[in-house]
């Protein structure tokens, strides 16, 4: 039992040190402002779009040509 106690509190120390350089680590972060974010996620969304609108180019191309070669109805 005397054990089990000792681990708990080793438990709960090595937790308050993880939290401890939790925070100073978030304390260095360097957050980029709002309009870097702005562009940044207009760039993401078009960038997926494209890419979308690649793949559906590239599955209705492969679709006929299957379709056309009696490969599939």
């Amino acid at each position: 039992m005397a054990n089990q106690t000792k681990d708990n509190i080793d438990m709960k120390e090595a937790l308050m040190a993880y939290f401890k350089s939790v925070k100073l680590e978030w304390g260095k972060i360097t957050w980029p402002g709002k309009q870097q974010v702005i562009v940044e996620t207009v760039y993401v969304v078009v960038i997926t779009a494209i890419f979308t609108i690649g793949v559906l180019a590239v599955d209705t191309i492969f679709n006929a040509i299957f379709k056309g070669l009696g490969l599939i109805h």
